[in-house]
Order: structure tokens, then C-alpha cells, then sequence
């Protein structure tokens, strides 16, 4: 059985997919672009970006009553990759440990033109 978690305090999807799945005790989250659901803009600079998507993603994974905490998994996509050491120090102020295993990749582009997407997996 999977349900289908949607919430307004997160961008809506922009395609033929769900803000998150919840399987059984895990859920999956989407990508969140930077995008402030409540404007529709991306902010400036890469530490409003990530702190943007780590913030929609905390809003998909309280419909579940869960938190960051719950995180075991993320996968951080940069549309470059200099700005890895920046997004980083964001990140690591939204988590604590034991920190969710993690991939950070560069891609070629993203939806919307976004400058970074994160995803992940928690676990209750």
C-alpha cells in the first residue's frame, strides 16, 4: 500500500509525480527545487536554496508527523558543483547526527533552471 502525501506548505509537483510517497514506515520525497510555495520564486544565492528545499522538505515530511531526524537517506543534485562547500554548511545546520547517508552529484540542468534539487527517503 502506498499513500500519496501532499501539503501546501511545499511547491506543488510540476509533472506526472507526487511531493512524497508514504510505503508502509518509509517515506520517499520527491526533489524539491527551491521554491517558495508561497511565492513561486527561487530565492538568491545558494544558501537560500538549499535551506528552501530542505524547508520543503521538512513541510512534505510533517504531514507524516516526521521530522529531518527521520532521515536516513539524501541525494542533493547541484547544477554546479562549486557550490557544494557552500550548500554543505547549510545542510549540515538542518541535520545532526547520526547524519543521513548521502549522495551530492552534478547534473546538467534542472527543472526550472534551479541551481540545486534534494531529495530523500526517512524512515519512522
Amino acid at each position: 500500500m502506498k499513500q500519496v502525501i501532499v501539503t501546501p506548505n511545499a511547491p506543488a509537483a510540476i509533472g506526472p509525480y507526487s511531493q512524497g510517497i508514504a510505503a508502509g514506515q518509509t517515506v520517499y520525497v520527491s526533489g524539491q527545487l527551491p521554491i517558495d510555495p508561497a511565492t513561486g520564486l527561487i530565492p538568491e544565492g545558494i544558501a537560500a536554496q538549499t535551506a528552501q528545499s530542505l524547508k520543503n522538505i521538512q513541510a512534505i515530511l510533517a504531514q507524516q508527523e516526521m521530522t529531518l531526524a527521520n532521515v536516513v537517506k539524501t541525494t542533493v543534485f547541484l547544477a554546479d558543483i562549486n557550490d557544494f562547500a557552500e550548500m554543505n554548511k547549510v545542510y549540515g545546520e538542518y541535520f545532526a547526527q547520526p547524519y543521513p547517508a548521502r549522495s551530492a552529484v552534478q547534473v546538467g540542468k534542472l527543472p526550472k533552471d534551479a541551481p540545486l534539487e534534494i531529495e530523500c527517503i526517512a524512515v519512522k
